[in-house]
């Protein structure tokens, strides 16, 4: 009999300590949501929305630019694969020129006339379209436009000068179609040397008249 009364208590406290813990939860769940006040849900969503629109002007400004770059450089592929006729043109005449039997003939002059004349209206639609040639020939080299292919002696040009063009490059506005294929210049290996020598020698002679 005891033993059921005291049961019984335990399970009145139990209840009890459920109850308190249940208001308890509720009261703190009151006390949150007397918290965000109607100030604070406006400044939330004043901030959603800065958000909104800040993500807004950026894919905006990201489909300008795109639309710019699609406007301003779409033939761009087609413009580096449309070099290849002036590449060819060069080729042809370079080849006829080299024939033995047509050199210093009159065929010859009229056929290379021609092929400058193709070339040069070639160049002139390039340029209405936004393409033109690099210009290299006597300018320092530029990785951002030029490529060099090999090195030739020349005393009389600084190291580095363009002196050859193997293949004209060409830009469409502001962007490298394609380099410019260029040999450059370097000092001859005799005249280091004895510019190497000459330092040495004068080296010494210092020495000398220091001790």
């Amino acid at each position: 009999m005891e033993k059921d009364q005291n049961s019984n208590i335990n399970k009145n406290k139990l209840k009890e300590d459920i109850s308190d813990e249940k208001e308890l939860s509720d009261e703190n769940n009151k006390q949150e949501i007397k918290e965000i006040t109607p100030e604070d849900k406006i400044i939330e969503l004043e901030d959603k929305v800065t958000r909104t629109l800040a993500e807004m002007e950026n894919q905006r400004r990201r489909y300008e630019k795109e639309k710019n770059d699609a406007f301003e450089y779409g033939g761009f592929s087609f413009a580096r694969e449309a070099l290849n006729l002036i590449d060819n043109l060069e080729r042809a005449k370079k080849s006829l020129e080299n024939d033995e039997k047509l050199k210093n003939t009159d065929v010859l002059k009229k056929i290379v006339n021609h092929f400058d004349i193709i070339n040069k209206d070639l160049l002139a639609i390039f340029k209405k379209n936004n393409v033109e040639q690099i210009n290299s020939i006597n300018k320092k080299l530029d990785p951002n436009f030029h490529q060099a292919m090999m090195e030739i002696e020349d005393d009389n040009k600084e190291p580095g000068t363009i002196i050859q063009e193997i293949q004209k490059g060409f830009l469409m506005k502001d962007r490298l179609l394609r380099p410019a294929l260029v040999s450059v210049s370097k000092k001859s290996i005799n005249k280091n040397t004895k510019e190497i020598n000459d330092e040495k020698s004068k080296e010494n002679k210092e020495i000398l008249s220091n001790k």
